[in-house]
């Protein structure tokens, strides 16, 4: 079965174009209009009455007010336009025309404005203009600070977006694994539930009995990325009396695993299950010489052990199960499962995750 790998559109929690520089602006906006005129020599103490001091400075924070809202809306509006990782230079060259187009005629109006309501008198050119090539400077120097925080939020964005993606992708691809397990369980079932029928009559409702058990057992718990071992070892013990009922004393099961370790352990559900389906599917096995699979504990991993007779199949195993039982490792325990084989045994190692 074909994994889906489409994903909904994630909506990014942050707006790219939305941030918090109220306290920014409340502060920067009264100081470059009390600090620029101060520098420039526009203002001066000695010439002013405290009225017209307080007066100027409103005016001229005003000036600063009308500077820095105009670039801002500017700078806000050619976003959507003009991207940095896209068209850099062009961006760069438009802001600059933008800024400077705004910057220059306004501020030359209104400080020569300026002059003419607290002068009275002819306008001092050389003081306006040294005016506005600070507040140009300062203009693009606010204008580096507020794209370098878009840039910053739109990579936090952008890796939350990631993120968010790839777990998304993750969880549709663990659904699709999971639901390769039904119809895999199922069809092996309906075979040996059709051959008891025609075989072994008396076995067949007893095998369909222990069947619904098993497969309640998978319907509960395909939906779940992890179950206690005690879950799983149960389970296992259902599945293989199924086994048992078709092929009596053909196949054996050893465990070799303290049961007190069973609650203190996650796995996968239905791990051990396709391992033991594996083993009957791939090996020779008779009364006389049974399949013999051992279950063990080392290292911090379970050990699924059987000896290797392999039979010969009409066309060679897609192998399926264990591709099936990897990924889903790989995506809900971050581990990989490690297979062993030789000619004469098969083992497989499944690690497991403790419970803090």
């Amino acid at each position: 079965m074909p994994i889906n790998t489409d994903i909904p559109p994630i909506k990014a929690s942050l707006h790219k174009d939305r941030i918090n520089d109220i306290g920014f602006r409340v502060i920067l906006i009264p100081f470059f209009g009390i600090a620029i005129p101060l520098i420039t020599g526009m203002i001066n103490g000695q010439n002013f009455s405290n009225w017209q001091v307080k007066l100027s400075f409103l005016y001229t924070i005003l000036i600063a007010f009308i500077i820095w809202e105009g670039n801002r809306y500017l700078l806000f509006s050619m976003r959507s336009y003009f991207d940095w990782y896209k068209k850099p230079v062009r961006k760069i060259i438009v802001l600059l025309i933008g800024i400077t187009f705004y910057t220059l005629p306004v501020s030359i109006l209104m400080l020569a404005g300026w002059y003419h309501i607290f002068y009275k008198s002819a306008v001092n050119w050389q003081v306006v203009f040294s005016a506005t090539l600070i507040m140009m400077i300062c203009v693009i120097f606010i204008t580096h600070v507020y794209e370098t925080v878009f840039l910053v939020k739109e990579s936090e964005s952008e890796m939350l977006r990631a993120e968010q993606f790839e777990r998304a992708r993750a969880e549709a691809e663990l659904e699709a694994l999971k639901n390769q397990i039904d119809p895999h369980f199922i069809f092996n079932s309906l075979n040996t539930l059709s051959y008891l029928i025609e075989e072994k009559p008396a076995k067949a409702k007893q095998f369909n009995d222990n069947l619904a058990d098993v497969y309640r057992y998978i319907l509960q718990n395909k939906a779940r990325d992890l179950v206690l071992l005690q879950e799983e070892m149960n389970f296992l013990g259902d599945y293989f009396s199924l086994l048992k009922i078709r092929f009596e004393n053909a196949v054996q099961l050893k465990l070799h695993i303290d049961a007190a370790m069973f609650d203190q352990y996650l796995v996968p559900p239905i791990s051990l299950q396709v391992l033991m389906e594996n083993a009957i599917k791939h090996n020779e096995f008779s009364d006389t010489h049974p399949l013999v699979m051992e279950i063990s504990f080392k290292n911090g991993a379970l050990v699924f052990y059987n000896e290797a007779r392999k039979k010969t199949l009409r066309k060679p195993s897609s192998k399926i199960g264990l591709k099936n039982l990897d990924e889903r490792y790989k995506l809900t325990t971050g581990n990989t499962i490690s297979i062993e084989e030789t000619e004469k045994s098969f083992s497989v190692v499944l690690p497991v995750l403790k419970i803090a």
